[in-house]
């Protein structure tokens, strides 16, 4: 994990967020429901609130997509992120770890970036709601858990 990294917290938690940056869980409840095979934050919970781990679906070994919620791989590996420039040298990990570090009130010259890349992922929901009947969980689920992967909470798409 990241060595000697700090920075300040300038928002209180989970709120003040850019007006188009609408995530629909938090932290916590991304990892309490499994994401990113639980292998994402095992070697950094010294860094976030105790309590997100407290209920967290984690895989200290290495990724097992079982623990996603929706039971599928739908996650590109690190090394992939970085050939297409999408890691910033401050967060390492990518989109989740901005976003946990965000959640908690840092802001950073990469907001901007990183809020059009949440955006974007709306792309799946509409694809969802176009191709799947209402309530059926089991269509598509790689989009759905890419899209909890991005703490759009896509159980709920029939619901909007």
């Amino acid at each position: 994990m990241q060595k000697g990294y700090s920075y300040l917290l300038t928002a209180p938690t989970g709120k003040e967020f850019a007006p188009d940056f609408q995530p629909e869980l938090t932290p916590r409840e991304m990892l309490e429901l499994g994401v990113f095979g639980g292998k994402y934050m095992t070697d950094c919970q010294d860094e976030f609130p105790r309590n997100w781990f407290s209920n967290a679906k984690l895989s200290p070994g290495r990724s097992d997509p079982a623990i996603n919620y929706f039971g599928v791989a739908a996650s590109q590996p690190l090394t992939e992120w970085r050939r297409k420039g999408w890691i910033w040298d401050d967060d390492p990990r990518g989109w989740f770890q901005w976003y946990c570090r965000y959640y908690l009130g840092r802001r950073c010259e990469d907001d901007e970036r990183q809020v059009k890349r949440w955006r974007a992922m709306r792309r799946h929901i509409a694809q969802i709601k176009k191709n799947c009947d209402k309530y059926d969980l089991n269509c598509r689920p790689k989009q759905r858990q890419a899209l909890l992967h991005w703490a759009y909470d896509s159980r709920l798409l029939d619901r909007r």
